[in-house]
């Protein structure tokens, strides 16, 4: 069989994915300058070109990689695997590494060389874990995989669109139901018509009817750029300056789990879509994630590049193997011509939110579909750490925003809002969200010894601070590392491993 590059279906593929990444970039467009005084034209000539080249590496690679597996198993249902830019990272690096640097030295170019260094170092920590990680995806049990993925599906990516949905209700809420109840219903519209393009062109439909009647809903303003040609170049120098710098290695607490983060993530939805039917290489699909990191780095983006969340949406889609390289070369186009701001000024953004809610929505169903009926428990209880990870970052932003010290709201809140937990169990909530799912997995499965050893590397985790590692300041919640940073935490861990080693020994009930 030769599988075909395009079927209909990679055109909702593409726009679902495009709608993604440009999401990311005019994140980067719309925060960089005010959060890190870096000026417009430096990301729009520099950073994004940077960032486009990058993805476009990965979606190529991707899209070849569903080739090669279509053709070795015979199947022209393969779907490639969605790439990008990872918003959590994005948002780390932006109000932890470079905002709080631009704050201190007002130095933009400084700024924009830390960033580099960032990405750089999580580049090498991503392709380190390709060679280390395929071991633990075949230990692990799949409730434990899926579960954070289930939760950062509904918090950081559904529930932000939905805010953003309704709050533009006269031109985003019919697209967005639009396209819930079509691929829910798997209803086929006339002519085959794409549903996440016919969505988009209703909601721009509507949003130009009213604005031709004066009654203009609220819009997203778009964020002006330059339209040229802006070729990458390298930043290396950057770079190296930067390390010849002291206190480089105060970094390295949010690098370090932001680079664990995508690696496990992007196990996670390598699992994900080997539970929808197509399995990938781990360690290729790593390596190439960690590369197009160290090339955005290279070319001076700051900004990590990852497999994305979302295969079995776009999967459920009809998308298949174009979809992915053709976004590549899309995106790339769009910064290397300046024209990313563009966009909104044609298409709102809100008509366009309703395809991410939807993967967002498919890929929560899918952690409980998809793994054994008896560990669903792990998953809902694997979804509580990513609730207050999502929590946790809503409370920051509301309180950067009203400039009252986070420590003042804290004390005030009391026992209505207790903000030293939630930051302590949202610190790491990633890796808090497998932890707890594969406790409980394997307590279910009666395997206590594994349990016994999830618990003390929890305890681990905790005496370094990779997880509730968490100190409220007036200026935020500042992310601990070290040694000895949480011990009430390594104790109640290391009491769990002893009480679980003691239950090994009981006598297991009858079935």
């Amino acid at each position: 069989m030769k599988p075909r590059w395009f079927v209909r279906g990679d055109l909702d593929g593409l726009v679902g994915l495009f709608i993604d990444n440009l999401l990311q970039l005019l994140l980067i467009l719309s925060l960089v300058p005010p959060v890190c005084g870096i000026p417009v034209e430096i990301v729009v000539s520099r950073i994004l070109p940077a960032a486009a080249v990058s993805i476009l590496l990965g979606n190529l690679f991707y899209s070849w990689q569903a080739h090669r597996l279509a053709v070795r198993t015979g199947r022209d249902d393969v779907t490639a695997l969605p790439f990008g830019i990872n918003t959590v990272s994005l948002m780390a690096y932006l109000f932890l590494i470079m905002g709080p640097l631009w704050q201190k030295t007002r130095d933009a170019d400084l700024v924009w060389a830390a960033g580099i260094f960032a990405c750089w170092a999580g580049g090498i920590l991503e392709l380190l874990g390709a060679f280390v990680t395929d071991p633990l995806r075949r230990w692990l049990p799949r409730a434990s995989l899926l579960a954070p993925l289930a939760g950062i599906a509904l918090t950081f990516i559904a529930m932000p669109f939905v805010f953003k949905i309704y709050a533009a209700p006269a031109i985003a809420l019919l697209p967005m139901l639009l396209v819930v109840f079509i691929y829910a219903g798997k209803i086929r519209l006339p002519g085959h018509l794409p549903t996440g393009l016919a969505a988009i062109l209703l909601g721009a439909g509507v949003a130009w009817i009213l604005k031709g009647f004066g009654l203009t809903p609220p819009e997203t303003p778009a964020p002006s750029s330059s339209i040229g040609f802006h070729f990458p170049l390298p930043a290396f120098d950057k770079l190296l300056s930067f390390l010849q710098r002291e206190g480089v290695g105060a970094f390295f607490p949010v690098i370090f789990p932001m680079a664990l983060f995508n690696v496990i993530g992007s196990l996670q939805n390598l699992e994900s879509a080997e539970a929808a039917g197509d399995r990938y290489a781990t360690r290729s699909s790593l390596s190439v994630n960690g590369l197009s990191t160290l090339l955005a780095g290279f070319l001076g983006s700051p900004f990590p590049t990852t497999i994305y969340i979302g295969h079995p949406g776009w999967k459920r889609m009809g998308a298949r193997i174009g979809y992915s390289g053709l976004n590549g070369i899309l995106i790339t186009l769009l910064c290397l011509l300046g024209l990313t701001g563009s966009v909104l000024r044609v298409i709102p953004l809100e008509v366009t939110l309703g395809i991410l809610l939807w993967i967002g929505v498919v890929i929560t169903a899918q952690s409980f579909v998809d793994t054994p009926a008896k560990h669903a428990l792990a998953v809902a209880i694997g979804l509580i750490p990513c609730l207050a990870g999502w929590a946790a970052l809503i409370v920051e932003t509301v309180v950067r925003a009203t400039g009252v010290p986070l420590d003042a709201v804290a004390t005030k809140t009391g026992g209505d809002l207790v903000l030293a937990g939630l930051f302590a169990l949202g610190q790491g909530f990633l890796l808090s969200s497998i932890l707890l799912a594969a406790m409980v997995a394997f307590v279910i499965d009666h395997r206590f010894l594994a349990a016994a050893g999830i618990a003390l590397l929890s305890s681990l985790l905790s005496l370094t601070g990779l997880i509730h590692g968490v100190a409220i300041t007036s200026a935020g919640a500042q992310a601990l590392a070290g040694w000895w940073v949480a011990p009430s935490f390594a104790a109640a861990y290391l009491a769990t491993a002893l009480v679980l080693l003691g239950l090994r020994f009981l006598p297991r009930p009858s079935s």
